[in-house]
């Protein structure tokens, strides 16, 4: 493994709370200290401190994330400040996956069903070679990296490595790569294949994007070893030493496979006469057939579709242990960091139950081995079990996270001086035309608002009243669709409307700088919606603007509110008083408008008509079919760039089309 240190890249120099938080955080973690938070409040720059944290300690960091779009936001944050390390992404490669599942009442089974991506696929194996090559590794994943993994002890010992001098037969290496999973195709190269030339043997790696590798033999001798590209074969470098890694994380020695085969024909004579004894002829026919068939295609092949369910027997472990995950890539001593942990953590505690809720009737109705239900994620207290020290970070850490944490670091000043909004309480008598009035003095101020709300019926009917008032609003719920969801919070921000109603303003997307007014209604209507993280959480929609303020109408103050209260005044305490101390004014945060779905189906309709020079630029001239060919190269293209969040504007686009077309 090569050693190599973690070195942060970046203009800015950590202001405000960064360099104390920096300080403990890195100081804790070398002396031990097993569980920490960094209370860091919306926009005090936590992914910067972070990257600071990993540049001290120098250790390989895996970073959790609770969704696909989050985890490539901090991806790509990462990857800017650490140009000259390795950062990887690890997710759930699916653009669609429908898990595998049976419904007894109408007899209905569900087969899987699956669209991989490519790109993610390549970014996973490239993440575990990683972890085996270099220790200046930072990892940024989903919660689906404690869903079972290959063993990394036969993903290792499976590597094939190649030197110039070295005495190799071709044919001894031809089949070291199919044993890794890889495709021998002499027309389709591609990840994940490879071709034979005579005594040159090309290769795909698996977590290469558009790199091959060009193996030269004279005789029983590697002569040469050249890096070329994959597409023009055109030499881009001469290696003196190059690892292949295998194209399946559940690889494993021919040896270990074969015995793989034996105890699961134990296992299925076991559970045949099981279910026999109990009079389920039926389920033992379909399980004897199913099996019978999947042993067969991995006697030939050394896989098979679902061979995940397998995993016990393939890694030789004993029913009911946990499964291997990314988290035994890592090795011992690496550092966990869990960003936004209170939604984060949830997540992981309720994957398991999820999981074996299903398997149930797989295994009850004959579909499958008892043995696949060690085919799972892993549950929390193996989850915690493989924390060796950890970060949370979040604006509202949960009580788990306080209980289990020895350092809690506060990050509440701001490198921009902003601080946090001031909050109003307000009677609910009179309180529509109340706000209304406060409505009006910011759409004239050219601001911006959010109003939440706790029933989807009242935040369509409010929307209609504000609207008749003169003020342009509307309303934002989860029965809109992605596409118009991200098109209403650019109009908001370009100023179509003033105004966005909603029930949980709490969702990704809506940290909108031109907000300077959240008016809560029914503050004091205890639930979900009202207790004191989501009331925190939605006071900080305001806080990223000079005048940002929130209103509460209620007609008492609950115990939610007091407290989300007084931490909202205490921070503005400490902030208002640094920024005295060390003459800051404060300065707004400006974001970027991204482009709605319209402008970018716009952009790319002049594109094709300026490339062809025949039709106006008019999206009267384009046929349906041309529009979506063109929206679906953009969506490749945007996931391929990890921009999920357009990738999904994209889709639903295509999908309403189809439906247009289809009525």
């Amino acid at each position: 493994m090569e050693y190599r240190k973690f070195e942060v890249v970046s203009e800015f120099e950590p202001a405000g709370d960064q360099p104390q938080a920096i300080e403990s955080l890195a100081e804790g973690i070398e002396n031990g200290l097993r569980g920490q938070i960094l209370l860091g409040v919306t926009g005090s720059g936590k992914t910067y401190t972070m990257a600071k944290v990993v540049e001290k300690i120098n250790k390989p960091t895996l970073v959790l994330a609770h969704n696909k779009t989050l985890a490539a936001q901090l991806y790509s944050e990462f990857k800017s400040f650490f140009p000259n390390n390795s950062v990887e992404y690890f997710v759930s490669y699916y653009d669609y996956y429908q898990p595998e599942a049976y419904v007894p009442g109408p007899d209905l089974y569900i087969e899987k069903d699956s669209s991989i991506n490519d790109e993610i696929d390549k970014m996973r194996h490239s993440a575990t070679a990683a972890l085996s090559e270099r220790s200046d590794v930072l990892i940024v994943a989903s919660v689906s990296c404690i869903y079972g993994l290959g063993s990394p002890i036969d993903y290792e010992n499976m590597v094939l490595s190649l030197r110039p001098g070295m005495t190799k037969d071709r044919d001894e290496i031809i089949r070291r790569l199919v044993d890794m999973q890889y495709e021998r195709n002499e027309v389709d190269f591609r990840r994940g294949t490879f071709r034979v030339r005579g005594d040159v043997v090309e290769i795909f790696p698996a977590s290469s994007a558009e790199h091959a590798v060009r193996i030269e033999l004279y005789g029983d001798e590697i002569e040469r070893i050249v890096e070329t590209t994959a597409i023009t074969g055109d030499a881009v470098a001469s290696l003196r030493h190059v690892s292949i890694y295998p194209a399946s994380h559940y690889v494993t020695a021919p040896e270990n496979m074969s015995n793989a085969l034996v105890t699961i024909q134990e296992e299925l004579d076991e559970a045949i006469e099981k279910l026999r004894q109990e009079g389920k002829l039926l389920e033992a026919q379909r399980l004897l057939q199913r099996t019978n068939y999947d042993i067969e295609i991995m006697r030939e092949m050394g896989y098979c579709k679902g061979i995940e369910n397998y995993t016990r027997h393939i890694n030789r472990t004993a029913a009911g242990d946990a499964p291997y995950t990314l988290l035994d890539y890592f090795p011992d001593d690496y550092l966990l960091i869990v960003d936004e942990s209170h939604v984060t953590l949830p997540q992981v505690r309720g994957m398991f139950g999820g999981d074996f809720s299903r398997k149930k009737n797989l295994v009850d109705y004959g579909f499958r081995l008892p043995s696949a239900y060690d085919n799972r994620p892993l549950n929390f207290q193996e989850f915690e079990e493989r924390i060796h020290q950890v970060v949370y970070v979040s604006a509202t850490p949960a009580v788990y996270e306080r209980d289990n944490s020895q350092n809690i670091v506060e990050q509440i000043v701001r490198p921009t001086g902003l601080i946090d909004p001031s909050i109003e309480v307000v009677p609910t008598t009179g309180q529509i035309d109340h706000l209304i009035g406060k409505l009006n003095e910011v759409a004239k101020a050219g601001e911006k608002a959010l109003v939440t709300t706790l029933t989807k019926r009242m935040a369509e009917d409010l929307t209609k009243y504000i609207a008749q008032a003169g003020v342009s609003a509307t309303y934002l719920h989860s029965e809109i669709d992605t596409v118009e969801r991200v098109k209403i919070i650019n109009d908001l921000r370009s100023g179509v409307y003033d105004v966005i109603v909603g029930i949980n303003l709490l969702r990704e997307g809506l940290d909108i700088p031109e907000v300077s007014l959240v008016a809560i209604l029914d503050a004091d209507k205890q639930g979900f919606l009202r207790n004191t993280t989501s009331l925190i959480q939605t006071i900080g929609r305001a806080s990223r603007h000079l005048n940002g303020k929130v209103i509460m109408y209620a007609d008492v103050v609950t115990e939610s509110m007091r407290t989300a209260i007084d931490e909202t005044d205490r921070r503005r305490a400490k902030q208002q008083a640094y920024n005295e101390e060390h003459s800051i004014v404060p300065k707004g945060v400006v974001k970027e408008i991204r482009h709605g779905i319209e402008n970018l189906i716009k952009e790319d309709e002049e594109t094709y008509h300026t490339a062809k020079g025949t039709r106006k630029k008019s999206s009267i001239m384009q046929t349906p079919q041309e529009v979506m060919a063109s929206l679906e190269k953009e969506m490749k293209k945007a996931a391929k760039e990890l921009d999920f969040e357009r990738a999904a504007m994209l889709r639903d686009r295509i999908a309403n089309i189809k439906g247009q077309l289809n009525e």
